[in-house]
């Protein structure tokens, strides 16, 4: 596993991680979520044994990244923000120099960069200098030498990020399929990320962890949780039908889209007693939808606090 202990990071005056702990355990996804300036990378470079914490530790597969830093590195690949990498190099020849580092050789060698490459659909790129590649290539590169090793851990810093929508399909696929017998840890700015491939969600602001649940437990924090929203043809006679629901706390429409909210009252459901009150008043409805949560309004009302204080 993964294990965090009070790890923290300080430059000067400026504390980036403030004793973070926390546990990833074979099979889960752990989607790290925060503002710009949050800890994430920071937490993550610490993790992977790049940055030395000020105080606190963190283990890899039972493995101390400080005091036994060789087998926590032989445990993990690791994409670090931006994919950097020899921009000279070909991916052919940066993924030959990885395995060299790495040990692989023989039979194996082979196995895995043929692997690699096919799953990362590098073929076509093999002998361009890396330099001259896309953003979402050199993120496929970036990725292929992280997954190399087949490690049991994997920690990807914004793994997407400069991908198009297909080849961001395409990774979280593959993280999807790799997830059954590794640890993941992705830090991720993009929210729909965390519904695609977390398993569990971990927000950090100002240094601090400030939530850390499954997302669809993180929805439930959510105002717009047990909600109705509706678009009716008649916003009007809508409303004053839903104005007849007396478990009804509060009703919103959107300025723009002209979308209509219920949200409930404490413990009630509503769902039932609103589609009833429509057809009751014939309101003709093109879309009634019962809300889950929405995670985005759960991270502002976490982080802003943070942030307005400039801890962020």
């Amino acid at each position: 596993m993964i294990e965090t202990t009070q790890l923290t990071k300080r430059y000067g005056n400026l504390t980036a991680v403030d004793g973070i702990s926390f546990k990833v355990e074979p099979g889960q996804v752990l989607g790290f979520l925060g503002p710009n300036g949050a800890g994430k990378s920071t937490t993550m470079k610490m993790i992977a044994g790049f940055l030395a914490p000020t105080s606190g530790g963190a283990k890899v597969c039972g493995y101390d990244v400080e005091s036994q830093p060789i087998e926590a590195k032989r445990s993990l690949g690791y994409l670090p923000e931006g994919a950097p990498s020899y921009g000279e190099m070909t991916p052919r020849a940066f993924l030959e120099f990885i395995a060299d580092v790495r040990g692989i050789a023989g039979d194996a060698r082979k196995r895995r960069l043929d692997d690699v490459i096919g799953r990362l659909q590098l073929e076509g790129v093999l002998a361009q200098p890396i330099d001259t590649l896309s953003k979402g290539f050199k993120r496929r590169v970036g990725l292929a030498q992280a997954i190399l090793h087949d490690p049991p851990v994997l920690i990807l810093d914004e793994p997407t990020d400069g991908l198009d929508p297909n080849q961001k399909h395409e990774v979280r696929a593959l993280i999807n399929a790799m997830s059954h017998d590794k640890i993941i840890v992705i830090s991720t700015h993009i929210l729909e990320e965390v519904h695609a491939v977390c398993t569990r969600a971990v927000i950090i602001a100002g240094g601090k962890l400030l939530a850390d649940a499954t997302p669809a437990e993180l929805e439930t924090r959510s105002r717009y949780h047990g909600a109705v929203s509706l678009t009716a043809t008649n916003t009007g006679e809508a409303r004053a039908a839903l104005a007849r629901v007396a478990d009804i706390e509060s009703i919103e429409i959107d300025p723009q889209d002209h979308r209509i909210t219920a949200f409930p009252k404490k413990g009630r459901a509503i769902f039932v007693a609103v589609s009833d009150a429509l057809k009751a008043q014939n309101v003709t409805v093109s879309e009634l939808a019962l809300e889950a949560g929405r995670l985005d309004e759960v991270f502002r009302t976490i982080t802003q606090p943070q942030i307005k204080g400039g801890r962020a």
